[in-house]
């Protein structure tokens, strides 16, 4: 689909302007741990709103990759300066966070030093993400070999009898609907970047879980957590759903379904009841009556679970407005209005992380995880919409 009018236009080139001239940048200057040197040791896990600072002692494997991923779609945008990022993203995996055993580990000390020693599946979709996102930016025959022995693992190591895959190592439940929509995104970019084999098929692997197993179409919505079998975990009066999920998971149908097609094949039979689903629960239930952005968590019957309003809902609407099938120009514009509604109260390139059920702002450090939404948010929208340079 494309979309295009001046009003799209000016508010597209507000947020890419924001992300290329201002956060970009900021976080390159203040995101980066660095020696007395100069030399890069690592990502800040978040910046305070007052001082710039990070009060964490550790860094995570999900904050390295996610840095690599944004800083990697820096450098396609023409963003020179975050090549080095990207490089010390890609040394900081091969030299602390591979596993000689297979995988990655998951915590860290802030001298490298591994301080948790899990293999968590959610951090290893975004591994699959840096390596893919690395390859668009600084092509290296080294990415996929990375990209495929981490593949290899995850089969080996992961694959669940049932279906799909384990959280994680050691093994733990609930499963969850999140790290397999993450490795689907990673996957899909995969594809994009290595060539559709094996990617597109794991890609599809996951297509088909989501709807013989995860999408529940009685209730029209999507559960966050199930038992060992895939069933849903229900209490009160259904299960927890997430909106900004829902809106996540249009993004990647739609993208799915379109890399499905350059490679000659078949949509898959039940995608777009799903998607119709999936952005039918957000109109009736999703947003909140007051502000108008996405709500953090409902039950399965539309009623109220956490009425707050995170940042990274926000941004997975925006795409899920411009890329449903029945897309309109008022409903993108005010996906877009949101969003900025969470960056103009805060200092240049940083953002207001959550907004409260009574309407007020949180004082959080700004994620860096975040950066990584806001990001793909704001790329993908462009690209979706065509809007010229």
């Amino acid at each position: 689909m494309t979309v295009f009018s001046p009003l799209l236009q000016a508010s597209d080139n507000r947020l890419f302007n924001w992300l290329r001239d201002v956060a970009w940048p900021f976080w390159l200057r203040r995101g980066l741990d660095r020696a007395s040197d100069g030399r890069p040791l690592g990502f800040h896990e978040h910046l305070t709103l007052d001082e710039w600072h990070c009060t964490a002692d550790f860094r995570r494997l999900r904050v390295v990759t996610r840095q690599i991923y944004v800083f990697s779609e820096a450098v396609i945008a023409g963003v020179a300066e975050a090549v080095e990022a990207v490089e010390a993203g890609l040394n900081y995996l091969r030299r602390f966070a591979v596993d000689p055993a297979g995988g990655y580990y998951w915590r860290f000390d802030l001298s490298g030093r591994v301080i948790d020693a899990r293999h968590d599946l959610y951090d290893h979709a975004f591994v699959l993400l840096a390596l893919a996102s690395a390859m668009r930016a600084i092509p290296s025959d080294d990415l996929r070999k990375e990209a495929l022995a981490l593949d290899s693992y995850l089969r080996k190591a992961l694959l669940h009898p049932v279906a799909g895959y384990h959280e994680g190592l050691p093994i733990s439940l609930p499963r969850r609907q999140n790290p397999h929509m993450h490795l689907f995104e990673a996957c899909l970019a995969a594809a994009e970047s290595f060539g559709d084999d094996p990617f597109l098929d794991r890609a599809d692997d996951i297509a088909r879980l989501f709807l013989d197993h995860l999408w529940q179409p009685a209730e029209g919505a999507l559960p966050e957590y199930f038992d060992e079998d895939l069933v849903p975990r229900r209490e009160r009066t259904g299960f927890v759903v997430e909106p900004g999920h829902h809106a996540e998971w249009v993004w990647l149908l739609v993208w799915h379904t379109r890399r499905r097609a350059l490679a000659n094949r078949p949509p898959l039979a039940g995608v777009p009841e799903a998607v119709a689903g999936l952005t039918g629960f957000i109109d009736r239930y999703g947003l909140d009556p007051a502000s108008g952005a996405l709500v953090d968590e409902l039950w399965s019957d539309g009623s109220l679970r956490a009425g707050g309003q995170r940042l990274w809902p926000q941004t997975e609407r925006l795409k899920a407005e411009i890329l449903r099938p029945d897309a309109t120009e008022a409903k993108i514009l005010d996906a877009y209005r949101i969003l900025e509604s969470y960056l103009t109260p805060a200092p240049s390139g940083l953002w207001m992380e959550r907004r409260h059920a009574n309407g007020e702002w949180g004082d959080d450090p700004a994620p860096a995880s975040s950066l990584y939404h806001l990001t793909a948010a704001i790329t993908v929208a462009r690209r979706a919409l065509a809007v010229p340079s």
